[in-house]
């Protein structure tokens, strides 16, 4: 049985979470947070959540994952880290004729750039170092397409494409990249929804109700321990797109 004490080279094994006070982000932190792992996470606007998660013993850093010159920072201030889960996104629910090129490029700049900003600095003592792992958070609508979601869809299915690409490039390398995409998971960006929109999306759901963030976060700590797995898209949706 592996020994679990994650440490490298006598060195605790750091985990940063882009996106990590709150939603799947904050389900994934305490995931890895219970494991032992030294957990880093990002935030850029919700001060609430960043001075609750402070008190749990986090290490909290506000960092706009659009600002290049501010990721580079935050890898300067961390060192070396050992994995990495981009999870920081946006969403935007608009039909194509309402979307104006200010919101496509705003998806764009967190939910991609902001992705390859983070995987591009912590690749370099990755690969280093011989070893490390990336998960991207998509979405089933990156996989499928959501109707009134064009530039959401079309933003996650780049970090798909990302994800797959970036595995092959890495893997030289020991390095593993793999993305999670969920489906409807009970998070604060589903708010905006109302009850009977909420029950009719539960009716195409073939586990017949919405995930949870938790849920998410186990699929995250098994791409960090099964070793032998690289450029896969999960698939967290109960059964949405069967």
């Amino acid at each position: 049985m592996r020994w679990r004490c994650l440490k490298v080279k006598n060195k605790m094994k750091t985990v940063l979470i882009t996106g990590g006070t709150r939603g799947i982000g904050k389900a994934i932190v305490t995931a890895f947070q219970k494991k032992g792992y030294r957990v880093a996470v990002t935030y850029s606007k919700d001060d609430k959540s960043a001075t609750e998660a402070k008190q749990a013993g986090l290490e909290v850093y506000r960092a706009d994952v659009r600002d290049e010159n501010a990721i580079t920072e935050l890898f300067k201030k961390l060192g070396a880290v050992d994995i990495l889960i981009n999870n920081a996104g946006v969403s935007l629910v608009k039909q194509i004729q309402d979307t104006t090129k200010e919101e496509w490029d705003d998806l764009f700049a967190v939910n991609v750039t902001g992705a390859f900003l983070c995987a591009r600095e912590a690749a370099k003592t990755m690969i280093s170092n011989q070893s490390g792992l990336i998960i991207n958070i998509s979405s089933i609508w990156g996989e499928v397409g959501g109707s009134c979601e064009v530039a959401y869809s079309a933003s996650k299915g780049a970090l798909i494409a990302f994800t797959k690409a970036l595995a092959k490039e890495l893997a030289p390398s020991k390095i593993r990249v793999n993305c999670i995409s969920p489906g409807a998971i009970q998070t604060q960006m589903n708010a905006c929804f109302s009850k009977d929109e909420i029950q009719a999306l539960e009716e195409e759901i073939h586990i017949g109700r919405m995930g949870f963030p938790e849920e998410v976060a186990s699929a995250a700590l098994f791409l960090e321990e099964n070793e032998y797995v690289t450029g896969i898209d999960l698939a967290v949706n109960g059964g949405f797109c069967l």
